[in-house]
């Protein structure tokens, strides 16, 4: 592993870790401020993304420790990395809501698959693993957002 490449691999992740974060708080955000006739589904929903979401923050900042390197250390820090914009609109429509979500995790995606390279040239087995496993739960994200709103 150079350190060209291991750097560049830790500042992704560290980017990741962002988007985790501040997709969680959003996913949060509708899940508290959902209303109308399809609240309990999207309430529901909102909070199996937010907890699933949350889960792999922790996996994420280990493994840029494990690299030897430090994660984010902050809120700035978080909105310095992420990619996924701000939403404060607590009266924002369900629809918008489930839209905006399917597409944050649209983003993700993308960010997780241009990963993949960084971690074969960091020879860094184990992050490619992983990126695997977390591209396929924001995909099935993707699909119950996508599901949802037909």
């Amino acid at each position: 592993m150079t350190s060209n490449s291991k750097a560049a691999l830790v500042s992704e992740l560290n980017g990741l870790l962002a988007d985790h974060m501040a997709l969680f708080f959003k996913t949060k955000n509708f899940h508290w401020h959902v209303a109308g006739p399809r609240f309990r589904d999207l309430h529901l929903l909102f909070d199996e993304h937010a907890t699933e979401i949350q889960g792999q923050v922790d996996l994420i900042a280990e493994r840029v420790r494990k690299l030897g390197e430090n994660t984010l250390t902050s809120i700035g820090s978080i909105t310095r990395a992420t990619q996924v914009s701000d939403q404060d609109n607590a009266d924002l429509p369900a629809e918008k809501m489930v839209e905006e979500l399917r597409d944050d995790n649209v983003a993700l995606i993308k960010r997780l698959k241009a990963m993949k390279p960084l971690a074969s040239d960091a020879g860094d087995n184990a992050t490619d693993g992983m990126i695997d496993g977390w591209t396929d739960m924001a995909e099935q994200r993707v699909w119950f957002l996508t599901q949802t709103l037909k």
